[in-house]
């Protein structure tokens, strides 16, 4: 099986794994009474078995020159291909939907961008909503086991800050090849990670429905969080309730670092987090950000006379770390006391201080998008270099050749990268621009496909931003930012190398 497995183009496989999910929200539909949506979850699965069994023996014997450049061009294929078949059920469930609008949605799941085109998400069925955040949580884990498997091979991902290799030097690549086959990885770390990953969503799972929770929202956003997508059957959390917004709190620390959860823990045992460059590095945002929300929101308690601490200064502190932590691992949840403050002090939340944390992301290896932790880490650490050189031009940077290496080539390629990054930010928002789309309309939708941060269209701006009413030409735009977002643009970059494509 694990050979046959292995041959199949991956193409393919994720395409049966995709038919076969399709039973999941079929028997939700069953169970619930609603035979409609489980009949066409069960057609539509056993219709894209039949297809995919079809196309799995006609290329079975298909052995690709280079099959880590396979699986990459299998990668995008699938953000690109897939929700054509993802979009099928939901295209019949909902009524008066057009299969754009429906193809934008399953997009935006499968990159984990949770941007949904459902205006009153109360009108759309369960099993709809339960295949809307299964498809973010297999992507999620698509792109988690394609980040360790083929991208860090291949040097890609936010790996090659750390690593003395050349990103995506093919010289590099095929010495991997020949050392592990990439098939053989994709299969040894599915079977380590994929156990993982589904322990975890369990875990929050039980721990949210501890919490008074019922079952069907605890699942969804133990899914959501897990694989940060943000997708849910409703319009945000909600009033979930402290301890339940703790939970999430405490499981986004998974997209954060790749120390918590990463294979190298099975290997060497646990790795002390407190050496976590990244984990770090988040705290000390977690701790600032907030904190310099709390002092913004103190100083305009003082004018209302308001400014003792009291329940309501408290609900606000912990309103801003929650959603500074969704936003910083590009989840996008928004916590019940985050507009607490608004109302405690008499100001606005600023939105553009969640549209930077969209676009710092969480760490390598993780299901977050971004820029990166460890990539503005590099940054931070040859900015700060450069200025103790200033007052000390002589100076010899110490802390080992690892840090050395970070604060120099890793700080090079990372800048190298967020240039691409704005780069990809000033072409989406010129051609949505061109849509008919203010200014401000078409910088946030920017970074929230190429962070694959969705909510912050409805949460970072004063009047939110419906993604249903936006033009066509518009929603073309959002979807390739998503898959350039999910995919990162040193991976593109990689694929329109010439040498890459060299045997």
């Amino acid at each position: 099986m694990i050979a046959l497995i292995r041959n199949l183009p991956l193409l393919v496989l994720l395409s049966g794994i995709a038919a076969v999910a399709m039973l999941i929200p079929a028997a939700l539909g069953l169970s619930s009474g609603d035979y409609h949506s489980a009949r066409v979850f069960f057609y539509t699965s056993i219709m894209a078995l039949f297809l995919t069994g079809l196309t799995a023996l006609a290329t079975a014997n298909y052995r690709p020159a280079s099959a880590a450049r396979s699986h990459l061009l299998a990668l995008l294929g699938a953000f690109v291909i897939m929700p054509l078949m993802l979009a099928v059920p939901v295209m019949e469930i909902v009524p008066n939907m057009r299969f754009l609008n429906v193809y934008f949605e399953m997009v935006s799941s499968l990159t984990t961008t949770g941007a949904t085109i459902f205006v009153n998400p109360d009108l759309v069925p369960d099993a709809v909503h339960l295949w809307r955040g299964l498809t973010g949580w297999m992507g999620g884990f698509l792109m988690w086991l394609m980040a360790i498997a083929i991208l860090a091979p291949m040097n890609l991902g936010g790996f090659e800050v750390t690593s003395y290799r050349q990103a995506g030097h093919t010289t590099e690549l095929r010495q991997i090849n020949r050392i592990a086959d990439p098939s053989e990885r994709l299969v040894r770390f599915s079977r380590t990670l994929f156990p993982i990953y589904v322990s975890l969503t369990t875990a929050l799972w039980i721990a949210l429905l501890l919490t008074d929770m019922e079952a069907f929202p605890a699942v969804m956003i133990a899914m959501a969080t897990m694989s940060t997508s943000g997708i849910l059957p409703t319009s945000g959390l909600g009033q979930v309730g402290f301890a339940a917004e703790a939970m999430v709190l405490l499981f986004l620390v998974f997209a954060i670092s790749r120390q918590s959860f990463s294979f190298e823990m099975t290997r060497r045992g646990l790795v002390r987090l407190s050496e976590d460059r990244e984990l770090r590095f988040a705290l000390a945002l977690g701790i600032l950000v907030p904190g310099g929300l709390f002092l913004r929101h103190w100083l305009g308690a003082i004018e209302f006379d308001a400014m003792e601490i009291n329940a309501e200064a408290l609900r606000s502190l912990w309103g801003s770390v929650f959603t500074v932590f969704s936003f910083l691992t590009t989840t996008g949840f928004e916590s019940a006391d985050w507009n607490q403050a608004r109302y405690w002090s008499g100001l606005q939340t600023p939105g553009l201080i969640l549209l930077g944390l969209a676009l710092t992301g969480g760490g390598v290896a993780t299901t977050a998008g971004g820029v990166k932790l460890m990539r503005v880490y590099a940054l931070y650490k040859h900015g700060m270099r450069e200025m103790e050189k200033l007052v000390h031009p002589s100076s010899v940077g110490g802390a080992g050749i690892a840090a050395r290496h970070i604060r120099r080539q890793g700080a090079y390629i990372a800048w190298v990268f967020f240039m691409l990054f704005a780069l990809s930010v000033a072409a989406v928002m010129t051609a949505l621009a061109l849509s008919g789309l203010s200014f401000e309309t078409a910088m946030t939708l920017a970074v929230a496909a190429l962070s694959t941060t969705g909510p912050i269209a409805q949460i970072a701006v004063e009047d939110p931003i419906s993604y249903a009413n936006l033009a066509d030409s518009a929603k073309y735009v959002l979807m390739i930012a998503m898959i350039m977002g999910r995919l990162e643009t040193l991976a593109i970059v990689a694929l329109l190398n010439p040498d890459f494509w060299r045997n």
